[in-house]
């Protein structure tokens, strides 16, 4: 018991690195220095229009990072017990990219748009079947395996983003 308790606080933990990041990277674009951060805001309800369409064409490097930045998301919300059908484990994945794009466009620092928030929440709905398949392979030590692999890609990420940051500085 005491064990299981240890490896929920580890997941939340690691959530909430994950969500200060994802937050650094969405609404503050990856900036240290706010006094040269470009006002801009703007809303699109058009799905799969607007921003994604550079020079005439979809841009489909947009919309998978759109997706894959919020796997992770749904992979966290299954380990930490998550309950209920997909639709039902949905809806915090919806919300929480509804709160970025609602935070983008209250701090005018980009553009807030439909097709992020389904593209965001397909993402979260594919960590919930990634989850899935790696709980039919790793039976009951899938909750420690995961916790031990965000561990170590966490560090890899905060180290990469450190090495990005102290470049740009220099």
């Amino acid at each position: 018991m005491w064990r299981m308790q240890k490896q929920k606080s580890l997941t939340v933990g690691l959530l909430a690195a994950y969500l200060i990041v994802l937050t650094w990277i969405i609404v503050f674009k990856m900036q240290l220095d706010f006094s040269e951060f470009a006002h801009y805001r703007h809303v699109n309800l058009i799905p799969f229009g607007g921003a994604l369409v550079v020079n005439g064409r979809i841009d489909v490097s947009e919309m998978l990072l759109n997706v894959a930045v919020f796997v992770p998301f749904g992979v966290y919300l299954c380990m930490l017990g998550g309950q209920g059908d997909w639709l039902k484990k949905a809806v915090p994945v919806l919300g929480v990219s509804l709160a970025y794009e609602a935070a983008q466009y209250i701090l005018a620092v980009g553009g807030s748009d439909v097709t992020d928030l389904l593209l965001n929440t397909v993402g979260g709905i594919l960590g919930f079947a990634l989850f899935g398949v790696l709980q039919k392979l790793l039976k009951g030590r899938t909750v420690p395996v995961l916790n031990l692999l965000v561990l170590v890609g966490t560090i890899f990420v905060l180290a990469f983003l450190g090495l990005l940051v102290g470049a740009n500085m220099a």
